[in-house]
């Protein structure tokens, strides 16, 4: 295995990554500004043994990935924003089942059909359910190319560990842009855990396992709930991720993830050189929202900052961690359109100055 860097696309990047995770069919379907996501799979796979299937719809892509994740294989798909709408009742369909799958969604401008822009506008969809249902996904957020990579191998493990969807939540510009990134030749060989409930046939049991989210009692359907909702909880306990920079001096703290967080990094370090304590909290996970960390940041700071590319979703979040009398602010832009990292710096200054005032 080899760890020098190489210059990879971000849509790449997570191609790689699934081939490295383990995963063992891809079933998806054309959409701008992911297509080098199935594009790259669709040479990679067939060469590794995989198998690569372009779907004719969304709706048929996440309907193959439920078949493929209930015979006990690693399955997956990518879209991008319209894509996922599409998927989303198949989606409730995998979480009523209890079957783990990687989605990975390069976010682009909505509504609608929107543009082929950055957004963050999909954050609800991710990390509320999307479909109909009490379920949750474990949703990951890369920054950068390197985590496109990682947090595409790692999707696979989480699935599988807790039997759960997972989402690779990103953008428009960490898929389409380049940068050096350290991707292994020959990464160690995958050892997906067992999976005694798939649907392979008898092999010597005596009664066929059954895959299935339909529950017609609803004492039955209210078990399931049940039982999902310790899952969830244990996610929650288990799996909050963050990252932080230039926290542990910082009067004030800038919360944000994605192709924002390295927007928001910039202006965190202009915002030093003019004097103002501030620190960057970027979640990793967006669900469990790392909030145990936020708030004992939010203990010590005189203010947070949400910066997002929406009208606010995740600032909602950031609003329910935030302790009693902290003051939480928010910037946001919509429709595609990147702040500059001196334009968020220059937010960062009024919403001190709103404070000191």
């Amino acid at each position: 295995m080899s760890d020098k860097k190489q210059l990879v696309m971000g849509n790449n990047a997570l191609a790689l990554g699934a081939l490295h995770g383990g995963c063992d069919g891809f079933f998806g379907y054309p959409i701008t500004p992911q297509n080098e996501v199935p594009e790259t799979i669709s040479r990679l796979f067939p060469a590794h043994g995989r198998v690569f299937l372009q779907a004719e719809s969304e709706v048929a892509s996440i309907n193959m990935v439920y078949g493929a994740a209930a015979a006990g294989k690693r399955a997956m798909t990518s879209s991008s924003s319209p894509g996922i709408s599409l998927m989303m009742e198949g989606l409730s369909y995998i979480a009523g089942a209890e079957l783990p799958c990687v989605l990975i969604n390069v976010m682009r401008g909505g509504p609608g059909l929107g543009n082929i822009a950055a957004s963050q506008s999909d954050y609800f969809q991710a990390t509320k359910g999307g479909g109909h249902g009490d379920y949750r996904c474990i949703v990951l957020t890369p920054w950068n190319v390197q985590e496109m990579y990682e947090h595409t191998r790692i999707a696979f493990d989480l699935a599988d560990r807790y039997r759960i969807p997972t989402f690779v939540l990103t953008d428009a510009v960490l898929g389409s842009m380049m940068e050096p990134a350290a991707i292994p030749d020959d990464p160690p060989p995958v050892r997906p855990p067992a999976k005694p409930w798939a649907t392979t046939g008898l092999n010597g049991r005596k009664q066929h396992n059954i895959v299935n989210s339909l529950y017609l009692e609803p004492e039955a359907l209210s078990d399931l709930n049940e039982r999902l909702q310790a899952v969830y909880r244990g996610i929650t306990q288990n799996e909050q991720r963050h990252d932080t920079r230039l926290t542990d001096d910082a009067e004030y703290v800038l919360v944000a993830y994605g192709v924002c967080a390295r927007i928001g990094l910039g202006a965190v370090k202009l915002a030093r050189q003019a004097g103002i304590k501030v620190g960057l909290f970027r979640p990793v996970t967006c669900w469990p929202y790392p909030s145990d960390a936020l708030r004992t940041l939010m203990t010590r700071v005189r203010g947070t900052l949400v910066f997002e590319l929406s009208a606010g979703q995740m600032v909602e979040d950031v609003r329910l961690t935030a302790p009693p009398g902290h003051r939480v602010g928010f910037f946001g832009k919509m429709g595609g359109v990147l702040p500059s990292p001196a334009e968020v710096c220059e937010r960062i200054r009024e919403f001190v100055g709103d404070a000191d005032g």
